[in-house]
């Protein structure tokens, strides 16, 4: 008998469905408060006729948000959002999410990517509503799209256009999370950050959210504590607003996935603001804090009121390293660079278009997405440290962890490997594929740009249906393809969009160069 179904996240087990407990730590009964929970901003939706109030958009989001996969285990917490959602429904029974799970496989399937989608189109809205953004689409289609997930006599036909919607919305979510950003920030510029701790006592600070690390720097100031970034963070030192922050020192650790290793007796505090938090060992849990969505039982979460003492108390006492530590990227580099977004590339448009037509580049390679603990995900270390000296590397994602410290040298003045910054700002490759298209007078597709994606979690299924729906044909897809889409559905996205799975980076490369 199965203790839970869950499939949305690339580690599933056995690559069909994680039945007994979470790959990712999620225990069984978790799992079936996020399904109540689901179930409930179902029936929350059906209720709904047009654009939802500010309230209920506030719980959709919300909701899905803390349903996305290593963002919230915290039962007891998912419980209550559970209970505001069913009082803003009043009380209307919540949809039972065993009809989807046991559903026809194809009907399974684009209810999942619809839904899985939504996740993370909800994370990129929540992100741009902390920066005061209200994004009447995205809140009027997630709720369409719940009903959706709930009516039972849907079928390909009403589906598959709202799981092209869903890449269409989240385009817009991710333009106004990034336009936030820069209102809030300022434009980000390339950056060169160490990966060195200094003594003393310090935070890290992990997730995807800059305005809660605003508000860190702030409260740390004169205070003796020195923060770094951990993960998705990193691209937070291009901003000039957080960069004009002496204390903001450098970046900490590798990818998420490495947090349990990395983190393990940690003589400093940490503060997660989104996911990717794994579940928190002995040797680190007491120095271990949240915020916002995320949970996880016995850390102490810093609520709406988001005074951070506690977590800068016990830096101080922790006390930090009593030596500067040098640490190093997974291939030996003791630095990265990030800030390469949009309006730096373009910037510099001119020289990139006179490098393409003489010859010096010959094409864009595309390579980034989530990383993960699967095996197989050295393929795209091995792909960009394989790659033709005539070639640029845009990354973005937690994904570019596993070669954004090696130096690939410069091409015309310009780096080889240009970090664009986190998930969301798949937004910026798209502007400057769009902006190199135009240059050219081609479509995107006609460029010499080969996008090479992995994958871990819902907002990454959000980013790959925006490209979707933009278009982009011949996306190269891994380290495994999604368990939810079934064989029907993944031959409708290869004939229509030529999407490919990963091999092997040295198959591929010659594939893709031609």
């Amino acid at each position: 008998m199965k203790d839970m179904f869950c499939f949305q996240c690339e580690q599933t087990a056995g690559g069909k469905a994680c039945e007994k407990t979470g790959v990712c730590g999620k225990k069984a009964p978790c799992a079936g408060v996020q399904d109540e929970l689901t179930g409930a901003l179902i029936a929350l939706a059906n209720t709904v006729e047009g654009t939802p109030s500010k309230e209920v958009a506030g719980a959709v989001i919300g909701g899905l948000f803390a349903t996305l996969t290593n963002v919230n285990f915290d039962e007891e917490v998912l419980k209550e959002m559970t209970k505001t959602v069913k009082s803003l429904s009043n009380n209307a029974p919540s949809f039972d999410m065993t009809k989807v799970w046991n559903a026809d496989e194809d009907i399974r399937s684009l209810k999942s990517l619809i839904l899985f989608g939504c996740r993370g189109v909800a994370a990129y809205a929540y992100h741009a509503g902390v920066l005061n953004k209200d994004i009447e689409e995205a809140n009027e289609f997630l709720c369409r799209a719940l009903r959706a997930v709930g009516n039972d006599s849907y079928g390909m036909n009403e589906l598959l256009p709202l799981v092209m919607e869903t890449g269409k919305v989240n385009y817009t979510v991710m333009q106004v999370l990034s336009d936030a950003n820069k209102e809030a920030f300022g434009v980000p510029a390339p950056t060169t950050v160490p990966l060195k701790v200094e003594k003393g006592p310090f935070i890290v600070i992990s997730g995807h959210d800059l305005y809660d690390l605003k508000l860190l720097l702030e409260q740390t100031k004169d205070q003796g504590v020195n923060v770094y970034t951990h993960g998705e963070m990193l691209p937070a030192h291009a901003y000039p607003l957080l960069k004009q922050y002496p204390h903001l020192k450098g970046n900490f650790g590798t990818a998420w996935q490495n947090q349990q290793k990395e983190f393990d007796n940690i003589p400093g505090a940490v503060l997660f603001t989104t996911n990717c938090i794994m579940p928190v060992k002995e040797s680190y849990a007491d120095r271990v804090f949240t915020t916002e969505v995320v949970g996880f039982p016995g850390l102490v979460h810093i609520g709406e009121n988001k005074d951070f003492t506690p977590v800068i108390e016990k830096a101080k006492a922790l006390g930090g390293y009593a030596e500067d530590k040098q640490f190093t990227g997974i291939n030996g580099g003791t630095q990265v660079t990030t800030g390469f977004g949009h309006d730096a590339v373009l910037s510099v448009a001119g020289t990139v278009v006179e490098a393409v037509k003489s010859g010096a580049i010959k094409h864009f390679l595309l390579v980034g997405g989530c990383d993960g603990a699967r095996t197989g995900r050295n393929y795209y270390t091995e792909f960009v440290e394989k790659s033709p000296e005539d070639t640029i590397i845009l990354t973005l994602a937690c994904g570019k962890y596993r070669f954004n410290d090696l130096d690939l040298g410069t091409i015309g003045g310009l780096p080889r490997i240009m970090d664009m910054g986190q998930c969301n700002d798949a937004y910026s490759a798209v502007q400057v594929a769009l902006a190199l298209a135009d240059a050219f007078n081609c479509g995107v597709n006609d460029l010499p740009l080969e996008i090479v994606l992995s994958w871990y979690e819902q907002k990454a299924v959000a980013v790959l249906l925006t490209l979707l729906h933009l278009g982009i044909k011949n996306i190269h897809l891994g380290p495994t393809l999604p368990a939810f889409v079934s064989p029907n559905v993944l031959n409708y996205l290869v004939e229509n969009f030529g999407l490919c799975p990963t091999s092997n980076a040295e198959d591929d490369l010659k594939k893709l160069l031609g």
